[in-house]
């Protein structure tokens, strides 16, 4: 089966194979620098908590997960296989990224409040 040159269903549509690398790394770099422009300048107004933690850190959760998600549509070549077999991939990372990430901030806000009220017990 012959590569498909076209990247972002079909936006862009490359002459060969070598361009079409050098548009995935231009994407994946611009998304990569712009996550390290927002963990430099830390703007006041993604400090302020959003669903218990900061718009920053949620920025860059949404911005990995699409790095990840792409580098596996195009790399892997999830584009080419059939519908069936990538959302058999897709679905279940949905599913548990946000899961883990949930279990995550359960326990380090859990972890927190001991290290900052001292050990606490069970006064029966």
């Amino acid at each position: 089966m012959a590569h498909k040159l076209s990247i972002f269903r079909g936006l862009l549509t490359f002459k060969s194979n070598v361009q079409k690398i050098w548009g995935v790394l231009i994407f994946l770099s611009i998304v990569t620098a712009i996550e390290v422009a927002f963990g430099i300048i830390k703007p006041a107004f993604l400090l302020t908590p959003v669903f218990g933690m900061k718009g920053l850190n949620w920025i860059f959760i949404i911005l990995t997960i699409v790095k990840a998600y792409y580098i596996a549509w195009d790399f892997m070549h999830l584009r080419d296989e059939k519908r069936s077999f990538t959302s058999s991939i897709v679905l279940p990372l949905l599913i548990l990224i946000p899961y883990l990430i949930f279990i995550l901030l359960v326990e380090a806000d859990y972890i927190y409040n001991v290290m900052f009220d001292g050990f606490l017990s069970w006064n029966f």
